[in-house]
């Protein structure tokens, strides 16, 4: 079994959610950790742990995002984290997966499924580097994410569809470090 850790200096969690029905706003968590565990080396089998701390979300708007982090949204107090653990890899094509798992938020889990494009894997300057592609969405309503207003028109303020926009870079885990003594 390999192990791979998520590397938060090359990768990016972003979400985008349409704002006035017209517009897009993406934010993002600037706070996360994940872990892979595979055997094979095209990551067919690849079990997966992902968080992301509530509190580091930012969509360049402080107001707004104490706005998210507020019991309207995530409720970052009551709940500090959001999760992701795999249930499985399905490759579909060549470097095309469907990585299925659940997702926690707000006390909340429901399975989601996302598209990965594996990017390949390479030596780095500090051993072996993967990386990944993933895109998704998911409906914040089922994650108890409800507050929503009406414009003037009757448009909504906030969609209840998010998208994700996930940009991974992985290191293998050190040998030494996996063997226990």
């Amino acid at each position: 079994m390999t192990q791979w850790t998520l590397d938060p200096a090359h990768s990016e969690i972003k979400f985008k959610v349409k704002h006035l029905v017209i517009s897009t706003v993406t934010g993002q968590f600037k706070r996360f950790s994940g872990t892979v565990e595979a055997q094979k080396s095209d990551f067919s089998d690849a079990r997966i742990t992902f968080e992301a701390d509530i509190d580091s979300i930012s969509t360049n708007n402080e107001q707004r995002d104490g706005h998210l982090k507020s019991p309207d949204f995530f409720d970052a107090a009551a709940f500090p984290k959001l999760s992701f653990e795999s249930t499985s890899m399905t490759r579909k094509g060549d470097e095309v997966y469907v990585l299925a798992g659940e997702m926690t938020i707000r006390g909340t889990k429901r399975k989601i499924t996302l598209d990965v494009r594996y990017n390949g894997t390479v030596k780095g300057f500090d051993g072996n580097v993967a990386g990944f592609e993933i895109t998704g969405k998911l409906n914040r309503q089922d994650f108890g994410l409800r507050w929503n207003s009406l414009t003037e028109t009757g448009g909504v303020v906030v969609s209840d569809e998010v998208r994700l926009d996930i940009s991974v870079e992985l290191t293998m885990a050190e040998v030494e470090a996996l063997v226990a003594h």
